[in-house]
């Protein structure tokens, strides 16, 4: 199936690209092509296949929320210059 300059035009220009008189004929004949694999991926009989697997019917499963971690925050506070009731202390930056 070739389709015509005309309708390749047509396409070219609703795609919005550029092409050349050139281009139309082998464009034309690479364009039916492709409408002819659609034709036969349409006219496939797919009756008793199984729809493939997909990411949107994935269930994950739900954990317990429980802590995993020791409370190291007083270790961590011991490492800073300056740290009181719990927070970091830093120099101000802006006056």
């Amino acid at each position: 199936m070739s389709i015509d300059a005309a309708t390749v035009r047509r396409i070219a220009h609703l795609a919005r690209i550029a092409i050349s008189e050139d281009e139309l004929a082998s464009l034309g004949v690479e364009l039916g092509r492709v409408l002819e694999l659609a034709d036969a991926l349409a006219a496939a009989d797919i009756s008793g296949v199984a729809p493939m697997a997909n990411p949107h019917d994935q269930v994950l499963g739900w954990r317990a929320d429980a802590v995993t971690e020791a409370d190291r925050a007083d270790a961590l506070l011991a490492l800073a210059p300056d740290a009181r009731a719990g927070f970091y202390l830093v120099p101000k930056v802006l006056d």
